[in-house]
């Protein structure tokens, strides 16, 4: 039987980690009684320097509960960093592991169907959501808007998929040899290449708690994944210099008839609206170079994504 981790990063996650912990330990009991998964699989929360009381729970469930494992961070790294370092821990003790949400919106109810496709030689297996119901109209057109604007950039990512997914050993080894710091795992996870499956599922509503994604931080975290996986947005900029380029030339040439035909009428309100597009568009082009010299920036001084302040193992 395979040996599976279920990693759960957590920030400030005290509202709704004991129905979490309720459920995923109802959920694995089950599973091992049925033969599914081994006797040693284990949930594993990893702490993001939670402010709350959420690392004290993360003990309190491992003194009582034999399939509760945690992971505490030094300080706080953000969603992405903390999840891989869950699944750079389990991949020391796991045949696969599992990261999944700590608040239960992810199904629980298809782990059965991912080790199944496990079994079946899969070694990652994505969490697809089959509708987004319960997401609002702007969250909807945002997100799909997103995912269709990745795909138009050629970046590899699996649609309406966030990061529930299974990945077995072997896929895990080949994550530890990505290294950048500006992480995106739904945009490196798929450059793995090993066999993969889809599973459906209906994302639930968040069962307590706030969300640790308000508008901003999807914002962000958008930018980063377009960033990270793709280059277009510099060469959209260039043929956007080569389009204003030409259209400069086409005014000078106009604006030379006139003059030579003693047509040339003062056009202060057009002169002043050109300058502030033309000085808007170099100050967007700027920033969007200045957005990748800052990621390179980053990633030349190789500083560890995170690190491990203790580590609670039975």
């Amino acid at each position: 039987m395979a040996i599976v981790y279920f990693v759960v990063p957590c920030y400030n996650e005290e509202a709704v980690l004991p129905e979490t912990t309720r459920q995923l330990t109802e959920k694995i009991t089950g599973m091992v009684t049925d033969g599914i998964i081994s006797p040693e699989s284990r949930i594993l929360y990893v702490d993001d320097g939670s402010s709350d009381q959420t690392w004290n729970m993360i003990c309190q469930y491992h003194a009582e509960n034999p399939y509760v494992d945690g992971v505490k961070l030094a300080h706080n790294r953000g969603h992405q960093n903390a999840l891989l370092a869950g699944l750079m821990t389990a991949r020391e003790y796991a045949d696969c592991a599992v990261s999944l949400d700590a608040d239960l919106q992810d199904d629980i109810g298809v782990l059965n169907e991912f080790v199944q496709k496990y079994k079946q030689g899969c070694d990652v297996v994505y969490g697809v959501r089959s509708s987004r119901q319960t997401d609002s109209g702007f969250k909807r057109a945002t997100a799909q808007g997103f995912y269709k604007f990745m795909k138009v950039l050629g970046v590899d990512v699996i649609y309406n998929h966030a990061d529930y997914r299974l990945m077995s050993r072997r896929a895990l080894d080949a994550l530890s040899e990505y290294h950048e710091t500006n992480l995106f795992l739904r945009g490196i996870i798929p450059l793995i290449g090993y066999q993969s499956a889809t599973v459906f599922y209906e994302r639930h509503e968040r069962f307590a708690g706030e969300s640790k994604y308000p508008l901003k931080k999807m914002l962000s975290f958008a930018l980063d994944g377009i960033s990270s996986f793709s280059v277009k947005p510099l060469k959209i900029i260039s043929n956007l210099g080569i389009l204003i380029s030409v259209l400069s030339i086409a005014g000078l040439l106009y604006a030379l008839i006139s003059y030579l035909t003693h047509q040339a009428v003062a056009g202060w309100t057009a002169i002043i609206a050109s300058i502030w597009l033309l000085g808007g568009l170099q100050m967007l082009c700027i920033g969007v170079v200045g957005g990748y010299i800052g990621k390179i920036y980053h990633e030349v001084k190789g500083r560890p994504r995170y690190r491990i302040e203790e580590f609670l193992h039975r």
